[in-house]
């Protein structure tokens, strides 16, 4: 029986071995889970191209439309076999809640077939609308009825009609919201079109091949501004500042020259600055530090030089700012903070500009060089590699979260840790064995 003591504690020390090695394999072959990382902060909403109102929704009727609008839709190959007027079956049309017979508010038109006409009759019939729109219809114009043009408040062309004239968008007179864009449009200027809209809130006039200057009259009530992508030429008029109210101002990819006007500072309720792929020149006006709600400030790829002014960086709400390819020079005066605030700084293309490397971190990528002890640039910034994203060298706030932490540690090898277990449990194993060999001597 003594005999057989050591036998059966080396059989269960083996055991005990044998889950131990198992114990460690399993451990080695599950995957480390990774730490969560927090989700990154939504982004405030840039301002954009606003798109034109239309009419809410009347109260529910059970009226039929017009026997003639239905008449007019059907000539525009529009599906009337339901209720056009129920927004389940039609999202393009808006109807009031007239009696006995409802009728169309808001139209959109969109993807047409070229076959489509516009009858002078069709368009008569549909004079009771507010909000006429047109999205993607090749179609010709037509001269709209004067009840048709007196009656719309919001008028809207995308690549449709094929072309415009100022003439006939001149005729409507009591439009508020007008968006015409990828649509040639034939005249000497935006101002013979504006001159006309005395009620005009919002103007869309981009990529319509304008050529001319900019108006020198403009609208006090205008909130809303994009003439971008045309052939405008000659300097932004200083009477810009009469437009208080105005939220986006976007005069980009035009032929845009001369110094930025001082009065530009006046506008500040403007929450988007758009002057991007012009040839304006000068330095940016300190004016510009009174617009408190500016959010977006576009004006790359110009001539601008100077210094880039300190107080870019006061304004709170700035989350977008394009300075790059300019030719700006001196020492970048922001700091990590700031960087920290921004979605996205575009800085390359200003070989004369460099930044304080002992407050910038080299891991934040600018795209200029950083400053030697007599804040010259130390050297040309890398030329950027084309075969890598077109936006490897645009500031991202996560290019300056994490540079001034130590790369994460890891501890020993798990494989390492489960043979050193299992060697450890074999040394054991063999004193074990031993000593109780000497013991039962």
């Amino acid at each position: 029986m003594a005999s057989s003591s050591p036998i059966f504690t080396t059989f269960l020390l083996l055991f005990f071995l044998a889950t131990t090695i198992s114990a460690a394999k399993e451990t080695t072959a599950s995957p480390p889970t990774a730490s969560a990382s927090p989700s990154p902060t939504a982004s405030p909403a840039k301002p954009s191209p606003k798109t034109p109102s239309t009419p809410s929704t009347p109260i529910s009727s059970h009226s039929p439309l017009d026997p003639k609008q239905i008449r007019a839709l059907q000539s525009l190959d529009i599906p009337t076999s339901r209720d056009p007027c129920s927004p389940a079956h039609n999202s393009t049309i808006i109807c009031d809640a007239s009696s006995p017979f409802r009728h169309l508010l808001s139209l959109t038109l969109s993807n047409c077939s070229e076959d489509v006409a516009l009858s002078l009759t069709a368009l008569k019939s549909l004079s009771t609308l507010t909000s006429f729109q047109f999205i993607n219809c090749p179609i010709s114009p037509i001269r709209f009825p004067s009840e048709l043009t007196s009656n719309l408040h919001t008028f809207t062309c995308i690549n449709s009609l094929k072309k415009l004239t100022s003439v006939w968008l001149s005729k409507l007179e009591n439009v508020t919201d007008l968006t015409v864009s990828d649509v040639p449009v034939s005249a000497s200027g935006p101002g013979i079109i504006l001159d006309s809209l005395k009620k005009l809130r919002s103007v869309t006039l981009s990529n319509t091949n304008l050529t001319g200057f900019l108006p020198k009259h403009w609208h006090p009530n205008l909130t809303y501004v994009d003439l971008s992508g045309n052939h405008l030429k000659g300097r932004i008029p200083s009477s810009i500042n009469v437009m208080e109210n105005l939220l986006v101002l976007n005069l980009s990819s035009n032929s845009l020259e001369g110094e930025m006007p001082s009065s530009i500072g006046d506008l500040t309720s403007l929450q988007n600055l758009s002057l991007s792929s012009n040839t304006i020149s000068g330095s940016i006006p300190d004016s510009i530090a009174a617009m408190p709600d500016l959010v977006h400030l576009d004006l790359g790829s110009n001539k601008l030089n100077g210094t880039v002014p300190k107080f870019l960086a006061d304004m709170k709400k700035l989350k977008y700012l394009n300075l790059e390819k300019n030719s700006f020079h001196g020492i970048l005066p922001f700091n990590a903070s700031f960087l920290a605030r921004l979605e996205v700084f575009k800085l390359g293309g200003n070989g004369n500009l460099c930044y304080n490397h002992s407050t910038l971190a080299v891991k934040v990528k600018l795209g200029i060089a950083p400053c030697d002890k007599h804040g010259l640039p130390m050297s040309p910034p890398p030329a950027k590699d084309t075969s890598s994203d077109s936006s490897s060298d645009d500031y991202s706030a996560d290019d300056y979260s994490d540079n001034n932490k130590q790369e994460h540690h890891h501890g020993p090898s798990k494989v390492v840790l489960g043979i050193a277990i299992a060697l450890s449990s074999i040394v054991f194993l063999i004193i074990f064995l031993v000593l109780l060999s000497r013991c039962c001597r």
